[in-house]
């Protein structure tokens, strides 16, 4: 969560309570927080005039809805509180649903409100979320989440759309029905607007099976390895009994035609899903046999080597991706990862700075290279990219590491 010390100041030290900005508000909060936690939010409601509840009563007249995902139980329902609060309103109370970045807004706190719509690398919502960044890319590629820019081929999200894809997912893994889901989404669409981007990534989850992948044998096969009928093709099971009954007459047979480049990229995405990193790594070389300068290519080959175990391997083809594409900042950074991990931290530090000189604000970038400048023994310059990175991010793992790391050098 977000830095402890936030507190809502007022220049005058003992305001009249009419004049705060939730004087007379009842406030309850539901679901999880972008901004900080409960406890913190509840003493600024208390700073700012207002009472704090735990639970939504007749008396509350504002209900705040977190932004950490979509507030939606383990059964699919919308959250109790939520439900409570629209059974108030309908009864004609004076009760408000608002979303947290709306509450911040009444509470003057713009740079929380901001914190709440930042935006995130693969990395970094890797971290916090639990998810690999494999699993993050692949959800981009299936259309499941979309990044909100682009800066130097590497793509940023809104924390909020990943989140919520990543509960909707988990929800029907669960076992939990789609109309349910459906049915929940549509009750919390006063609060949180159009919800046609949610349904859509819940139609997109519920029919995994029809996103298929034609292989390079031109046969449609889902995600999760299962072969797909497909009408437009001549293997029919019809067809195949026609072929069977006239096998013994011999026709020529065409030469077999050579995949395309995508289509073997797309089989190699389709391989590194199923976690089979050795055909994948197969089907990326025959892609880059047909294209060898293409930089993407050559960036999932060396992570892909990566995941099996071959860092040198990994190394050679970033070295070729930033050849091809020297602005490939997720490249570079991705090469001085791997030289940190084999504790080559002058080459490590190199790589970093280099990303760090084609985009200067890339979060990761400045995280790792204060580690690698402290196993340096520059620590005054690591502190630096430590003080840095919490600029961009104040939760999550890497927010809490860089916290810990910075107290460490003032020890």
């Amino acid at each position: 969560m977000s830095d402890p010390s936030v507190t809502l100041s007022h220049p005058d030290p003992t305001p009249d309570d009419s004049t705060r900005p939730l004087a007379g508000e009842r406030v309850a909060f539901t679901g999880v927080l972008a901004s900080m936690t409960h406890r913190q939010a509840q003493t600024l409601v208390e700073e700012a005039g207002g009472q704090a509840g735990e639970h939504v009563t007749r008396q509350t007249t504002l209900l705040v809805v977190g932004e950490e995902g979509w507030p939606l139980e383990a059964d699919g329902h919308t959250a109790v509180k939520f439900q409570q609060a629209q059974k108030h309103q309908q009864e004609g109370l004076p009760l408000r649903i608002v979303r947290e970045s709306e509450w911040l807004g009444f509470l003057g706190l713009r740079e929380s409100q901001a914190g709440v719509q930042r935006r995130y690398t693969p990395a970094m919502l890797s971290q916090m979320l639990g998810v690999s960044v494999t699993m993050i890319r692949g959800w981009e590629r299936s259309g499941l989440i979309r990044p909100v820019q682009r800066l130097y081929r590497l793509p940023y999200f809104d924390y909020q759309e990943v989140a919520g894809a990543r509960r909707l997912s988990e929800l029907l893994e669960a076992g939990v029905s789609r109309r349910e889901i459906e049915t929940s989404l549509r009750r919390l669409e006063s609060v949180l607007g159009s919800v046609e981007r949610p349904l859509a990534q819940l139609e997109i989850l519920a029919s995994t099976a029809g996103l298929g992948y034609r292989d390079p044998a031109g046969r449609l096969t889902t995600t999760t390895g299962q072969r797909l009928l497909d009408f437009e093709s001549h293997e029919t099971e019809e067809g195949l009994a026609e072929h069977a009954n006239v096998a013994s007459i011999a026709f020529p047979q065409p030469a077999p035609r050579q995949a395309t480049v995508e289509e073997e990229a797309v089989e190699a995405r389709r391989l590194t899903e199923l976690g089979d990193m050795d055909a994948a790594a197969a089907a990326y070389r025959r892609a880059l046999r047909l294209n060898p300068a293409h930089p993407e290519l050559n960036f999932h080959l060396a992570e892909t080597l990566y995941r099996m175990h071959n860092p040198h391997g990994a190394l050679e083809r970033y070295a070729i991706t930033v050849e091809l594409a020297p602005d490939y900042v997720e490249a570079w950074t991705q090469m001085g990862c791997v030289a940190g991990e084999l504790e080559d931290w002058h080459a490590a530090a190199d790589a970093f700075e280099t990303a760090l000189s084609i985009h200067p604000d890339y979060p990761d970038a400045h995280f790792h290279l204060a580690d690698a400048l402290q196993q340096l023994g520059r620590t005054d310059e690591a502190k630096s990219h430590w003080a840095t990175y919490l600029g961009f991010d104040q939760r999550g793992p890497w927010a809490d590491a860089a916290r810990e790391r910075l107290q460490a050098t003032m020890d």
